[in-house]
């Protein structure tokens, strides 16, 4: 799918839940730091999160739902690396060249186990116990 229809079905809500990975989280991210600064990429990015959970009925339990701190954490994930390497053509582009935001289990190199499991992430962002999170030595220009 292309990057334009992508994040117009993605921002209207109406991207099907059964197809909504974490490599189309990457994307998105992707795609809005592309556009924004950080900040309001974040906004972006929770608000149509939010809105996409609730269009599908998505219950916000301590299993489901939206998570604060996994889409912060993602995003300056794939902030660092662009800014570090660049952008790519597309977002699919992006995606394949850097495997390492493919592993969706890499925030247990910067969170415990104890803390992940803590209901107050989901909530609120908050740093990790393990690692710092990377920062771009550079930014987006």
């Amino acid at each position: 799918m292309e990057d334009e229809a992508f994040m117009e079905k993605f921002e209207a809500a109406a991207f099907p839940i059964d197809a909504w990975h974490h490599r189309e989280h990457i994307k998105a991210a992707y795609l809005y730091l592309c556009r924004y600064p950080f900040e309001t990429a974040l906004n972006r990015m929770r608000a149509s999160i939010q809105a996409l959970n609730a269009s599908h009925h998505v219950p916000e339990s301590p299993t489901r739902g939206y998570h604060e701190t996994m889409t912060q954490a993602w995003l300056r994930l794939v902030h660092t690396t662009l800014c570090e390497y660049g952008a790519s053509v597309n977002a699919d582009q992006f995606y394949e060249e850097h495997p390492e935001l493919s592993q969706k289990k890499i925030l247990r190199l910067f969170y415990s186990r104890e803390l992940m499991q803590s209901p107050r992430l989901k909530a609120e962002f908050v740093e990790p116990d393990l690692a710092a999170l990377p920062k771009p030595k550079r930014l987006v220009s």
